[in-house]
């Protein structure tokens, strides 16, 4: 009897984990694109999120000896307005529908330090993967680790269909 049980044990653990191991199946989008596996931000605080990325910067810039940098209100402020102005435009770029650019962005809301730059993405990617692609391409590093930058503002806006937009300012003293 116990050896009847055992064999049937070992079948269903085969069993288990061979469907576990199984390769899974990627879903294909209509224009033959592989469907992103949706992030979901509103299951974080922003807090959280925003205090990972500014660890994760300050982990990179420490890596090169660059002061930290601390998060700024009115650039999050700014970061935030920006991130959902691209979803309505519906294209990353820098300027905003009314033709604002970065620096008016700060300004209008009254940043007091000397504006630095701005990275963006739109992506379906966490904020710890998107800091990465940045750090990849030499411009948007050129940013990120600026050696004059000392605060940090960082938002983002996600679609209905799980599309992040991501922006990222720096600013240092005036």
């Amino acid at each position: 009897m116990w050896d009847v049980m055992l064999k049937i044990l070992i079948s269903i653990l085969i069993s288990v984990i061979l469907v576990g191991c199984a390769p899974q199946e990627i879903q294909m989008a209509p224009d033959g694109k592989p469907v992103p596996k949706i992030y979901d931000m509103r299951a974080q605080s922003t807090a959280q999120i925003q205090f990972r990325m500014l660890d994760a910067v300050n982990v990179l810039r420490s890596s090169r000896s660059l002061n930290s940098l601390q998060l700024n209100a009115q650039l999050n402020a700014a970061a935030a307005t920006h991130s959902r102005d691209m979803s309505v435009q519906n294209r990353p770029w820098h300027f905003g529908s009314d033709g604002s650019s970065p620096l008016d962005r700060a300004r209008r809301l009254n940043y007091s330090g000397e504006f630095r730059g701005e990275v963006i993405s739109e992506t379906f990617e966490n904020e710890l993967d998107t800091l990465s692609a940045w750090m990849e391409n030499k411009n948007t590093r050129a940013v990120i680790m600026d050696p004059n930058a000392l605060e940090l503002g960082f938002s983002w806006y996600q679609e209905p269909s799980g599309k992040i937009w991501w922006t990222l300012v720096v600013g240092g003293k005036s």
